[in-house]
């Protein structure tokens, strides 16, 4: 499978980065089977948070005997510095390990949130001091709206972020808004060397009525050529690489398409994203 260097890290992740969230609810030999084909695959980058159920524990079992062979990345929902540090403290013992290469501020969805995360007593600070102290090695930050990428470009502005993660997919790239806050954040990456992570890769778009199916909160492509048409998209853009997919039985067919990943031209781009109106966006 392909690796790019993800940003000043230096560490060369492959473009498949596993998702651990698609262990939300698996027993351990469920896992262990869905591990299996993840290493076989390639795959050198984990991204786990405590609030993907049982992940932390399933992935936490592999750690003594494969630790070396990942780019382990976590992440908080906690706001406060007392409550990152402590979250931190407990996902390290769930992992099994003694530090993270990667901890990250989960999710900061407003800019009220990311006030309180840059602010006084606010979680950047335990952040700053866990990595001083030696318990993570870089420090990042992810969003998931349609704000994603403002709240991104103003976060890289306040702190010298090593990665960032949002949505990035075909359809989102049809919302002329939402495509040039994206693009202009990944230029700004480009500049400062900060490792680039994309999510929803093969999104669709809502459930809507139809309720949910899978372990995605949204409707996720399950035809292989939808699949890899989305992978094949979001892996053309100048970003490190994507997290697969959350639900479990679509996973060998997400890194299948990774390991076949075609770059796609500025005209085949622009086609893909054309077809974009016959599908929901995910946000308006």
């Amino acid at each position: 499978m392909e690796t790019r260097r993800f940003g000043r890290t230096g560490h060369l992740s492959s473009v498949a980065i596993f998702g651990a969230v698609a262990f939300l609810k698996l027993n351990q030999e469920e896992a262990d089977q869905a591990m299996v084909k993840v290493i076989e695959a390639g795959v050198n980058h984990i991204d786990v948070a405590p609030e993907y159920g049982l992940a932390e524990e399933r992935v936490g079992a592999w750690m003594p005997r494969v630790r070396r062979q990942f780019f382990l990345g976590c992440k908080t929902l906690a706001r406060t510095k007392a409550g990152a540090a402590a979250e931190l403290h407990i996902s390290l013992k769930k992992l099994r390990v003694e530090a993270f290469d990667l901890y990250q501020f989960h999710c900061v969805s407003t800019f009220e949130e990311l006030d309180i995360v840059t602010g006084p007593d606010g979680a950047l600070e335990a952040v700053i001091e866990a990595q001083k102290n030696g318990l993570t090695r870089f420090i990042g930050i992810t969003s998931h709206g349609m704000e994603a990428p403002p709240i991104l470009l103003e976060a890289l502005r306040r702190f010298d972020f090593d990665s960032v993660l949002f949505p990035v997919n075909f359809v989102l790239f049809a919302n002329p808004l939402y495509r040039q806050k994206a693009e202009e954040m990944i230029r700004v990456c480009q500049d400062r060397d900060v490792g680039t992570m994309a999510i929803k890769a093969v999104c669709k778009g809502p459930y809507g009525e139809r309720g949910k199916i899978f372990n995605t909160w949204y409707e996720p492509f399950t035809d292989p050529e939808h699949i890899q048409q989305g992978v094949n998209f979001v892996l053309s853009q100048d970003i490190t690489g994507l997290c697969t997919v959350g639900e479990v039985s679509l996973l060998p067919q997400v890194l299948q398409a990774c390991q076949n990943y075609r770059r796609l031209d500025h005209v085949e781009q622009e086609r893909l994203i054309a077809t974009a109106p016959v599908y929901t966006p995910l946000w308006s």
